[in-house]
């Protein structure tokens, strides 16, 4: 009879944190939200309130903006010095074209075990001029590209959130360019 008390009070321990969380995430999501609004006469739906914030990303300027073959662009929206010894580049692959265009093999690079794992951004590089050091995207284990993976195609019109992880150049290195087979190079910025 203790064992069926002993689990039923484990069960109401974990409840009670898994309860206690969804207030205080419940209470974060319906603060200040108004405050943030330019017209307080703004309905209060929640695909009223998202399209500012999405509107707001939309608008951002990018770091940089890579041209490649058939009308694809790279844009790279953020590069950040992450603390476990990496550099994280994120931004869209678009179609800016009217057709639908098949993703280059070339941007997977030319090493067999990339090439292995599917179409990726695999044969990108970070190069540090002033270092006179490239940096290679980072591979896991089992030698996959921590890149983005798996896509062939991009319809016209279409953005596709892309990411590429390379090891982290010294903390005085926050300037570097990007390079991505058959596309324009750009400086880029660390952060972080």
């Amino acid at each position: 009879m203790s064992m069926g008390i002993t689990a039923r009070v484990r069960r109401g321990l974990v409840a009670v944190p898994v309860a206690i969380g969804l207030v205080v995430g419940v209470s974060a999501c319906g603060g200040s939200g108004d405050d943030d609004k330019p017209d307080a006469s703004a309905s209060s739906s929640r695909s009223s309130e998202s399209k500012p914030e999405a509107h707001e990303e939309a608008s951002e300027e990018p770091l940089a903006e890579l041209k490649g073959p058939s009308g694809l662009i790279l844009k790279v929206t953020g590069a950040q010095r992450d603390s476990g010894g990496f550099v994280t580049v994120s931004g869209e692959l678009k179609n800016d074209g009217d057709k639908t265009v098949t993703v280059p093999a070339q941007l997977s690079g030319n090493e067999t075990e990339i090439i292995r794992n599917g179409r990726s951004l695999g044969g990108a590089t970070l190069v540090d001029a002033k270092g006179k050091k490239r940096y290679y995207v980072l591979r896991d284990t089992e030698g996959r590209p921590l890149t983005t993976t798996n896509f062939s195609a991009v319809k016209a019109g279409e953005t596709l959130p892309v990411f590429m992880q390379f090891p982290a150049p010294p903390a005085t290195a926050t300037e570097l360019t990007l390079q991505l087979p058959m596309f324009s190079t750009a400086l880029i910025e660390i952060s972080g």
